[in-house]
């Protein structure tokens, strides 16, 4: 869930590159565009959440790339990361999204109706970290995505490792923080949060991690 306005450019990709990383990719479809207008229609005032389309065709080719059969996702919003990360599992794989907001992923589970999906998707709402912690400790999982609460990416991640297949990926949203995370005078919670979280799983001998410049920053990291 992104903290800026995707009607600008990304403040870490300057002078009008967002357009054209967008215009250069696999456009989203008549669903996806549909589920974007609508979020933005209904939840006008936190519809910068939804991820970007770039990052959307991204979660799909990663999900089929890796031969997942079973993904996580960690804040659903209105449901356009699921149904991109959903079309890249085989017919019998299983997506478990968590959220907490019963009024945003209202509009989730019409598209996955829509999409096809819905067979495919199971949501638990609730606190994420209590969800995940509930879950068998075993390596099960070959995609999980988060973008949810930035104070608690740390928690999510630490929760996430055991539970993720060897060469599983786990892909964190947003941890430029609009480039916040280079002003080391800016002590705002998130900020320092994505922060901490940034430093640890560069030193996490769990994982082998990227941080890319993608939208608001995307780090994706291979569990060994």
């Amino acid at each position: 869930m992104s903290n800026f306005d995707r009607a600008t450019d990304s403040p870490i990709l300057a002078h009008g590159i967002q357009p054209y990383v967008v215009a250069h990719s696999s456009p989203p479809d008549e669903l996806l565009t549909e589920l974007a207008e609508e979020t933005r229609r209904r939840f006008s005032e936190v519809s910068h959440m939804r991820i970007g389309a770039e990052l959307g065709t991204l979660l799909t080719i990663l999900t089929a790339s890796t031969g997942t059969r079973r993904a996580i996702e960690i804040g659903t919003f209105t449901g356009y990361s699921s149904i991109c990360i959903a079309r890249g599992l085989p017919a019998d794989g299983q997506l478990l999204c968590c959220d907490a907001s019963e009024e945003w992923t209202s509009l989730a589970r019409a598209y996955w109706t829509r999409s096809g999906l819905d067979d495919r998707i199971e949501l638990r709402l609730g606190p994420a970290a209590a969800t995940i912690a509930a879950l068998p400790a075993e390596p099960t999982y070959g995609i999980a995505f988060v973008d949810a609460d930035k104070t608690s990416y740390q928690a999510y991640f630490d929760l996430l490792v055991p539970r993720m297949r060897t060469g599983g990926l786990i892909v964190a949203d947003n941890v430029l923080q609009g480039g916040n995370v280079l002003d080391e005078t800016n002590q705002q919670a998130n900020v320092q949060a994505i922060r901490a979280f940034n430093q640890a799983v560069t030193t996490d001998d769990r994982v082998q991690a990227v941080l890319l410049a993608v939208s608001d920053g995307l780090t994706i990291a291979r569990k060994l």
